[in-house]
């Protein structure tokens, strides 16, 4: 069986287009998994601040 490594990502400056927390990203992408028989071996998640510069 291959082994994945999943991705979840939010940007914490554009909050009305980051719908999905975190938490809620991993929640999905196991369900998502589970339906199509991947084994998720690791989740790296990226919580960013972004901010501008003058």
């Amino acid at each position: 069986m291959i082994k994945y490594i999943a991705y979840c990502r939010k940007s914490t400056d554009e909050p009305d287009r980051q719908i999905l927390s975190i938490e809620a990203q991993v929640a999905e992408l196991k369900e998502f998994a589970a339906k199509e028989n991947l084994k998720i071996v690791q989740f790296i998640t990226d919580i960013t601040k972004l901010s501008c510069c003058v």
